[in-house]
């Protein structure tokens, strides 16, 4: 989801944070929903980011960062399936 890539670099805004580059191994479950039909039920985003500084965010920070690009994504925010990100 370039989407939630997007939402990474202006989250980090105020948190002196450079992403150099951010890839994303997402990953789509197709199955049935509580109707019985074959949906995408859930998406598990799994990204990679590379950070342009000497010493790289604390856990904290990238919790913090991925739990704000996910509440501004306007994909997670759209779609009735359940988006996640999966720490690297």
């Amino acid at each position: 989801m370039s989407e939630h890539k997007a939402t990474v670099r202006w989250s980090r805004e105020g948190k002196d944070f450079v992403v150099e580059s951010y890839e994303d191994g997402a990953v789509g479950h197709l199955e049935k929903n509580a109707q019985g039909k074959m949906a995408i039920t859930r998406v598990e985003l799994h990204p990679k980011i590379n950070f342009g500084v000497a010493k790289p965010p604390a856990p904290t920070d990238l919790e913090w960062l991925h739990d704000k690009a996910h509440k501004e994504c306007f994909i997670a925010n759209s779609v009735t399936t359940d988006v996640r990100v999966v720490p690297a």
